[in-house]
């Protein structure tokens, strides 16, 4: 069913607070002002072995003002509802700018703050695509339905514990400007989480699976069956964790790798999503990630990988997590190259970046975690294209003679500057002749970032492509996290570092 936006937050007077700090920015003679009014909701529900373990329901709500004032940023937020306060939080941001050029011109730099041009978007609203809001669910509903699956797995042989979650988030957000863009949007997302263990009681020896469904920009339809199979996924775990226990350890080396979306989503995230913000790559941030290796000076010719590489911001795919109508600059969502025929074609932009690195335009990468944070440039849904009429996984692992078949994400490791790295997974799978022979423990793969994609053999066909993510993108100082999306198709890498962890943490 369509939705609209929430009216308990329609009733909020936006309108009024938005008029009121503009009008007192641009009175005090601020170049630009922007307010931004935000209500975000978030639950999550935890169980222990099928039984409520935990839960939380909270809402962050109030508004933010930013401004551009001689050249320099100011921001001030606030939560008082009233017109005359919202002028305040504006006269308070006037003033942060006013203090920032000081010390800006006391340490001897004359850089100012402009940002890109962007069409005027007048009176927009815009909700993401979702069927059943999961706010609209009773809590017994929700826990009901984690506790009967948690069941099945308790109930399948060699399976002694089982941990469960959901979390839930609904995003309303009202963004004005001084040039006259006013936007209402309304997202929603979901994350829902099992984790089976199993303990060899002769040994002591234990292990655990996680599910590998991602978590989605949906609604509640996504808990029944919309989107992912999850009987089918809940039916395979007791085995896939049971054969875990029992498979040998690998032996490290060269090997082919045919790698699932499941797990490459999280390659993509370090090693592509985080390189290519070019703030990051300008060095104007490394906080949490780091800087990155594919500087500026290098667009339009590093070879970032093979030539079937081609990959994509967008911030408008369907139910993804980074899916938005406008970000938190007033810029309308868009889809754009990254990386095209293997070379570094793009970046990942802001307004202020934008300007200063001579684009015509940000594409829409502005978004602050909540109201009381400033806009950072944020990830967008970065994501590996499959080939049109390409092969299906079981085609790409029948094409490997020696190799590993790689399922679901588990643990990383990337330097600072997203080029040396090393994954694991949840399961992974001895390839021969062609065919699946059975797990492996204790594998990660290892390489820097250009051979590693520069390795790509083969990508698959969209049949074979499955939209991953995370709600828990970390960035700036003071820390924010957002929530990302990556697609991609399975892909096949040649001769990959392999490495055995147990051997590796004994070193």
């Amino acid at each position: 069913m369509p939705y609209s936006i929430d009216e308990s937050f329609r009733a909020l007077p936006l309108r009024a607070l938005a008029d009121a700090a503009l009008a007192r920015a641009r009175s005090l003679g601020a170049d630009h002002a922007d307010f931004r009014f935000e209500r975000i909701r978030s639950a999550a529900w935890r169980l222990r072995d099928a039984r409520l373990a935990g839960s939380s329901d909270t809402t962050d709500l109030g508004y933010a003002v930013r401004v551009v004032h001689g050249g320099s940023w100011g921001f001030a937020s606030g939560v008082d509802m009233t017109p005359d306060a919202a002028a305040r939080v504006a006269s308070q941001a006037v003033a942060m700018a006013k203090l920032s050029a000081q010390v800006i011109a006391a340490a001897g730099s004359d850089e100012r703050v402009e940002l890109a041009d962007e069409p005027v978007h007048a009176d927009r609203t815009w909700i993401s695509a979702y069927d059943i809001n999961p706010f609209d669910v009773p809590d017994a509903d929700k826990t009901g339905l984690l506790a009967e699956w948690s069941g099945r797995l308790l109930a399948a042989p060699g399976v002694d514990h089982v941990d469960a979650g959901l979390l839930t988030v609904q995003e309303n957000k009202f963004y004005a400007d001084t040039a006259g863009t006013t936007t209402t949007q309304q997202r929603v997302r979901l994350h829902p989480h099992l984790t089976a263990v199993a303990v060899d009681p002769k040994s002591g020896e234990f292990d655990s699976m996680r599910t590998i469904a991602p978590p989605v920009g949906r609604g509640w339809e996504y808990m029944t069956g919309t989107g992912w199979d999850w009987d089918g996924e809940l039916a395979e775990i007791p085995g896939h964790l049971a054969e875990k226990l029992r498979a040998p350890s690998v032996e490290a080396g060269a090997y082919d790798l045919v790698v699932d979306p499941s797990n490459l989503w999280l390659t993509i995230h370090e090693s592509i999503g985080h390189a290519t913000e070019l703030d990051r790559a300008l060095g104007y941030e490394a906080a949490y990630a780091g800087t990155s290796f594919a500087t500026f000076d290098q667009l339009g010719t590093l070879t970032y990988g093979s030539e079937i590489m081609n990959v994509t911001g967008d911030r408008t795919a369907e139910h993804g997590l980074a899916t938005i109508g406008y970000d938190d600059e007033g810029v309308a969502a868009q889809s754009w190259d990254l990386v095209r025929d293997g070379i570094l074609t793009g970046y990942q932009l802001d307004r202020r970046i934008a300007r200063l690195t001579g684009f015509e335009r940000s594409n829409g990468c502005a978004y602050a975690d909540s109201p009381g944070h400033v806009p950072v440039q944020r990830m967008a849904n970065v994501s590996l294209q499959p080939a049109p009429g390409g092969p299906s996984t079981e085609e790409l692992v029948s094409g490997v003679e020696r190799g590993i078949y790689v399922v679901g994400d588990r643990s990383w490791s990337i330097d600072m500057q997203r080029y040396n790295f090393q994954f694991t997974g949840q399961r992974f799978f001895l390839i021969e002749n062609g065919r699946l022979a059975g797990q492996l423990r204790d594998v990660a793969y290892q390489a820097t970032t250009t051979d590693f994609w520069g390795s790509m053999a083969a990508v698959g066909g969209p049949q074979t492509y499955v939209l991953g993510g995370a709600f828990n993108c970390g960035k700036a100082q003071p820390g924010q996290v957002a929530a990302v999306s990556h697609g991609c198709p399975s892909a096949l890498f040649r001769g990959v570092n392999i490495l055995n962890t147990t051997q590796e943490a004994g070193r």
